[in-house]
């Protein structure tokens, strides 16, 4: 695994320092951090899915990563000078912040609500989803306290079958997610609601080292 920079590990630190129960999920961690490292400086796309609070955590996640979190995202100076001549140009080019590209699986309710109609097969809205998005070397992170959510399970197959790469974001003992994910990311915890705190944790910590990454000045 490469060595990481200095800002990245100041994010990695800090975050040890305040939990540090959270030691165990750093090797994982790291391995997420650099598979999107590569997903991003490939052109490709992060998927995210999720149920329930595990779904608000997959848009907690792309909506830290495609604007600003903790760090300045200019327009790059060639789109900033393509804008000049558009209508409301200099608004855009002062206001627009560079987004990492995160898209979060069941959110299209027509698409959602026609596969939950039209296929005999449930739990597959998240795959045919992906399935119409992904492209190889996309990345797909899984979230599930439990691990066995069959929704996730099933664009988990998917996205290995295309060339996208798994990761589950599970409680401790990871279930079937953590078995199938190319990358397992397990939070410790003894019940749903400990396990997804650790989650918010780690999931953060990630999102500022990919974009501390990118992006290195403080706001």
């Amino acid at each position: 695994m490469g060595e990481l920079l200095p800002v990245e590990q100041e994010i990695l630190s800090e975050m040890l320092s305040r939990r540090p129960d959270l030691e165990p999920c750093v090797e994982s961690l790291l391995a997420v951090h650099q598979t999107l490292v590569r997903t991003y400086d490939s052109g490709g796309k992060l998927f995210l899915c999720g149920n329930g609070g595990s779904c608000a955590d997959a848009l907690h996640i792309a909506g830290e990563l495609c604007k600003s979190f903790e760090r300045k995202r200019p327009v790059p100076k060639p789109l900033a000078d393509k804008l000049k001549d558009k209508p409301f140009g200099d608004e855009l080019a002062h206001n627009l912040e560079k987004g990492l590209p995160a898209i979060t699986l069941g959110l299209n309710s027509a698409l959602k609500t026609a596969v939950e109609n039209d296929s005999p097969q449930r739990d597959i809205a998240f795959a045919q989803e992906l399935f119409a998005l992904a492209s190889p070397g996309d990345m797909l992170i899984a979230i599930s306290t439990s691990g066995n959510a069959s929704n996730c399970l099933m664009a988990m197959s998917l996205a290995k079958a295309v060339g996208v790469t798994a990761v589950s974001l599970t409680g401790p003992h990871g279930g079937k997610m953590a078995e199938l994910a190319d990358i397992a990311l397990r939070a410790p915890g003894h019940s749903t609601k400990t396990i997804q705190e650790a989650h918010i944790v780690l999931y953060h910590t990630f999102c500022a080292m990919i974009e501390a990454h990118y992006f290195p000045e403080k706001r």
